[in-house]
């Protein structure tokens, strides 16, 4: 038995059933236990899962140069990049890396990395040697101009997985030679949830509930002065979360990059995610004051941001023709045609009325 096992189970037996957003909290991030705050390595082949800024740095520079976009789009000045969640500091170090030739904006920038995992920020630390600064809350920041942006992160915070039986249902978990799972009435946060968005379940209907986003989006909202905020995850809009075909939910578990939906084994040493329901963060956005400027698909925003340019000049002085076209290819596969389809791009705004123009045609 792990010790987090034991630590989870002592938890139920002292205090009773919990949510399972309570047990994949503590499978994530027990302080000392949890998935993001061991030592071990999570992204790259030794690791649990890819994530699009470990393919090479087309991601970092072509995020790189939207930031430049909305610095010069807001009369150029002090600019702050804020990025939640960096993992091992790939993507911020390809982002620094692209904005350092521009001397006016590389001297009036301040990167800030919010980071909940301590193993990460270890990692992050020993890439990112200058510019960045650790914070742990955006509430430390007063008055954002510029962009706040996060990368494969809201996918692992947290959800409450609910079923449509004769009323809603949530999934809590207890202990009985082992974990089980048994259902209570869902909770009026989680009932308000779907009725604001709308969202009718079908009975024996399964899927998942992230509350979390609700009052992350809302702290960036409020720290943010004029700017934009860009999300990218898997998931989809309401019509594409709630379809037939994901009537058991999107919630899997990754080790050593195969994927299973046995949440109560190698506790605290995968991953566990679920999608991202961005109707819900473009709803609760728009209560606190944010604006959707645009959504589409990774693959269209790096086509967008000019990929097929970039990816021609990366490996332009590779001289082995044949060699050189199948790394092309098996990038614009990875990042374009996989990925790109499946992680999708929210942009939502503040402050920006005097500023219109289009973000992605």
């Amino acid at each position: 038995m792990s010790g987090l096992t034991s630590v989870i189970k002592k938890k139920i037996k002292k205090n009773g059933a919990i949510s399972f957003c309570e047990y994949m909290e503590m499978c994530l991030y027990h302080p000392t236990l949890g998935y993001y705050n061991t030592q071990a390595n999570k992204i790259g082949k030794n690791g649990d899962y890819f994530t699009s800024a470990y393919l090479g740095n087309a991601l970092g520079v072509l995020i790189a140069k939207k930031m430049v976009e909305i610095w010069a789009m807001l009369g150029k000045g002090p600019f702050t990049i804020v990025e939640y969640g960096a993992g091992n500091g790939k993507l911020a170090e390809d982002i620094l890396a692209a904005i350092q030739p521009n001397e006016e904006m590389y001297q009036d920038l301040r990167y800030c990395i919010i980071e909940r995992s301590e193993a990460m920020k270890v990692l992050e630390k020993i890439r990112l040697k200058e510019k960045v600064e650790w914070l742990n809350d955006i509430s430390e920041i007063k008055d954002i101009r510029g962009c706040v942006f996060s990368n494969e992160v809201l996918d692992n915070f947290p959800v409450h997985r609910v079923i449509m039986l004769e009323e809603l249902m949530e999934i809590f978990v207890e202990e009985q030679d082992g974990f089980k799972e048994v259902l209570k009435p869902a909770s009026p946060a989680l009932i308000d949830y779907m009725r604001v968005l709308n969202i009718v379940l079908p009975e024996g209907y399964q899927t998942e509930i992230n509350l979390e986003v609700i009052p992350w989006i809302k702290k960036i909202a409020s720290a943010m002065k004029q700017g934009y905020i860009i999300t990218i995850d898997y998931g989809d809009r309401n019509k594409g979360m709630y379809k037939k075909s994901r009537v058991e939910g999107t919630l899997c578990c990754y080790r050593a990059h195969a994927v299973n939906d046995d949440y109560y084994t190698h506790i605290g040493k995968q991953d566990i995610t679920a999608h991202v329901n961005f109707s819900a963060l473009s709803y609760w956005g728009q209560q606190y004051g944010l604006e959707d400027a645009a959504f589409t698909s990774q693959g269209e925003f790096l086509l967008q941001m000019g990929f097929n340019d970039w990816v021609m000049e990366a490996f332009s002085e590779e001289k082995d023709v044949a060699l050189a076209a199948k790394k092309i290819a098996l990038l614009r596969h990875a990042l374009i045609m996989d990925m790109g389809y499946k992680f999708k791009v929210l942009i939502q705004e503040k402050g920006m009325e005097d500023h219109q123009v289009p973000l992605l045609t």
